[in-house]
């Protein structure tokens, strides 16, 4: 419409043909024009044949005297005005394009379900897709949460059996866990069991940038679970929006804060949602606010551990279910070299090893790539292409049979697995141990694995006289490992069973970055000493040890020269040869087959809890699979 309305207005002007000044009066001197029409600064001449022409005329106060002289017949016009239609159009303009624009609002909100205002709505997907569908025959290695969550699915498809004896249903459950341990494989078994709705979401989806959409988030979910009950909800890391109130620096309105206390309302508040169980998931169960985590809101906390060696497994089968695997694969003998692993890193553990017997052209995987894949995982790739001085791979050879002999000499260690220098990631060597898991570590253990981390540097100070940066690792675990022996498990004779590790759970909080040791200076120092005098004990042991075996370390020595690696069974003999009749205090690589052969694979060890994990310390962390030389 502006565009035929322009076009009107301007059509008179499409007629006429626009000449410069000068032209203009070179036809007034040429007696060629035949009238003039002034109109402001325009005027309109009419040449002697008819043609009308368009000049823009200068302030030229001789123009009127040439014409007048010429005898040009002159007329004179006000200024040209927009036509009433165009005033009128500029003028409500403005308004059109507003009311045009909530026109489109509106009949966006009434055809497409409020797609305009879809900021404020829920992103939770329906799970719809049955190709992918996961059932808890896809999850092994954690029995019990499997059981717990099991009891929900049997309570959506059969509420009868529960609530004639006057029970309810849980309103809430909440798998913790660290990362990797399935918790969110766990919901998708779940979404395949259960024949009710189930909805997704992320814990980040709620909060953005625009105040107020995280609470409007929120209730719209619970609104789409009333209108699906019974269903399931899944919200994945909600550390991300349950994090506890007020925690950090600062102050103000905090929107996650809002968010959070609307989901507080949501789950038990004055509105019943019969039907609607929220499961969510976290590997960060000590941020959460307390609020979000007593009975009536999260009834049930589900922890989803590591896998024991049991668990693992059974993991492993799963996974290598999926691959052609040689004869000579043992998945016990590997589970028994994975602790720490979790499914997750089993995973891929199997995958890599895929990978690597596809690369080298074999029809199945073997052991042979299954451990190189463990060594990929935990230390990174071989590198091939390292120029290694021969000084630094003696160096190495040393510092790795170091490790390896106070292992094999010292009791309540554990097992050797397998002795290498080459080079794989920042680590220049490294020694893989079996450990022989527990729910509790004792003291003499403790103060054994002290020794074993600070064999390396104890070897090569017996056999060059001076210390290298490779222990640095070591170091740094021997010091962790003493400071808990001191600071939270009370083995400090001077000391006594006092904690001095407190507030240091919740780092993340920022509710510790205020407050202060609450013990003295004296006692700082104590602390310090006993520290110091653990490892320099655990030092001393292990000198003293490789000192009497001095031989046995240099045959070593040779041979991981040679060969590069030395596999346990072959450091057992080696000692037996050098050292007939020796009884290992420990377990050697035989006695574990033996164990293997005798006892039922699902008795070998107990499955691990996390309080238990807690209270004994333990924490299965990777790090403590083996004994690298750091570059």
């Amino acid at each position: 419409m502006m565009v035929m309305l322009y076009n009107l207005f301007n059509q008179q002007n499409l007629a006429e043909t626009k000449i410069s000044y000068t032209e203009f009066l070179a036809m007034v001197e040429g007696e060629r024009v035949s009238d003039v029409v002034i109109q402001g600064q325009e005027l309109y001449v009419t040449d002697i044949n008819r043609n009308r022409l368009k000049v823009y005329a200068p302030q030229d106060m001789d123009l009127i005297k040439i014409l007048r002289q010429k005898k040009v017949p002159i007329s004179a016009k006000p200024p040209a005005e927009s036509p009433w239609y165009m005033s009128v159009l500029v003028s409500w303009f403005p308004m059109i394009v507003l009311i045009g624009v909530w026109i489109f609002f509106m009949r966006q909100m009434q055809s497409g379900g409020g797609k305009a205002m879809s900021f404020g709505k829920s992103r939770a997907r329906l799970q719809s897709d049955q190709s992918k569908k996961v059932t808890f025959d896809d999850v092994a290695g954690i029995d019990e949460a499997k059981e717990e969550l099991g009891e929900i699915v049997e309570f959506l498809k059969d509420p009868k059996k529960f609530t004639r004896l006057g029970g309810r249903i849980p309103k809430g459950v909440l798998l913790m866990g660290s990362p990797g341990t399935g918790k969110t494989l766990l919901a998708r078994a779940i979404a395949g069991e259960a024949d009710v709705p189930f909805f997704h979401i992320s814990g980040s989806d709620f909060v953005e940038m625009f105040v107020g959409v995280g609470a409007s988030r929120v209730r719209d979910l619970f609104v789409q679970g009333k209108k699906n009950a019974p269903c399931i909800i899944f919200i994945d890391e909600i550390d991300a929006v349950g994090r506890h109130r007020g925690a950090g620096l600062g102050g103000g309105h905090d929107e996650r804060e809002q968010t959070l206390n609307q989901l507080l309302v949501e789950m038990d508040g004055f509105e019943s949602n019969e039907g609607v169980i929220l499961i969510s998931a976290t590997n960060r169960p000590d941020v959460l606010d307390p609020a979000l985590l007593r009975p009536g809101r999260f009834d049930r906390q589900v922890v989803v551990p590591l896998p024991d060696i049991v668990g693992r497994e059974k993991i492993i089968r799963v996974h290598l279910k999926k691959t052609p695997v040689g004869p000579d694969v043992d998945p016990l003998l590997l589970a028994k070299g994975t602790p720490g692993f979790s499914g997750a890193d089993l995973e891929n553990l199997v995958n890599e090893a895929a990978l690597l017997g596809a690369k080298r052209d074999k029809e199945s995987i073997e052991m042979s790539d299954l451990e190189d894949a463990k060594d990929k995982v935990y230390m990174g790739l071989e590198r091939k292409s390292k120029v290694i001085r021969e000084e630094d791979r003696k160096t190495t050879a040393y510092h790795e049979g170091g490790h390896a002999l106070v292992a094999r000499f010292l009791p309540g260690t554990d097992t050797v697995n397998k002795i290498t220098i080459i080079p794989r990631g920042r680590a220049m060597g490294i020694t893989w141990f079996l450990p022989e898991e527990s729910d509790f570590k004792y003291k003499d253990q403790l103060e054994s694995e002290l020794s074993v981390a600070l064999g390396g540097r104890a070897a090569e100070e017996i056999v060059f006289n001076r210390i290298s940066t490779g222990a640095a690792n070591d170091i740094k675990q021997a010091t962790d490992v003493a400071q808990k022996m001191v600071r939270s498990w009370g083995m400090s004779t001077e000391l006594g069973l006092l904690s001095y590790a407190k507030g240091e759970e919740h780092i993340f909080l920022g509710r510790e970055i205020a407050q202060h040791r609450d013990y003295s200076e004296e006692t700082a120092r104590k602390i310090d000493r006993e520290i110091s005098n653990l490892i320099k004990k655990a030092y001393k042991l292990a000198k003293s040890t490789l000192e009497q075996n001095v031989d046995i370390l240099h045959a070593l020595a040779e041979r991981l020269l040679e060969k590069e690696t030395v596999m346990g069974k072959e450091l057992d003999e080696l000692i037996r040869t050098m050292k007939p009749g020796f009884e290992f205090p420990s377990k050697s690589i035989e006695m574990e087959a033996k164990d293997k052969d005798t006892k039922d694979p699902g008795e070998t060890s107990a499955e691990k809890k996390a309080e238990a994990e807690t209270e004994a310390g333990t924490e299965p962390k990777v790090e403590a699979k083996a004994e690298a030389a750091d570059e």
